[in-house]
Order: structure tokens, then sequence, then C-alpha cells
């Protein structure tokens, strides 16, 4: 159970698990506009985009520690 456990917490998280906090929140924030009556599409694209450039950006700025 422990090794099953272990294989979804590396699936979904991985190396980063502030991507994995994001795609959480942001999927939250789709079912309550659809909740709302609202489309949803419009949000996730913008999201994704928005992510994806945040994750990039860092990944090509480390921060330097003294």
């Amino acid at each position: 159970m422990r090794a099953f456990l272990r294989f979804w917490y590396d699936f979904v998280v991985g190396d980063d698990w502030t991507i994995a906090v994001a795609v959480v929140a942001l999927l939250g924030g789709a079912a309550l506009l659809v909740e709302l009556g609202a489309g949803a599409w419009w949000w996730m694209t913008v999201s994704v985009v928005v992510t994806l450039g945040w994750s990039v950006w860092r990944g090509a700025h480390p921060r330097t520690r003294d």
C-alpha cells in the first residue's frame, strides 16, 4: 500500500509541489465558475498559459542562496 501511495504522490506532485497546488486551485476555480453558471473554458485557458509561463520563468531564473 505504501508503494502505491508513493507512486501516486510522485506522479501527481513530481518535482514541483507548487504546480500541483496550482492545478488543484485552478480546477477548484473552474468548478466554482461552473456552479455559478459561467463558462469555465476561458478560465482554464488563461490559467494554463499563466501557470506554464510562471513555471518556465521559475525554471529559467533559479534562486541563488548566499
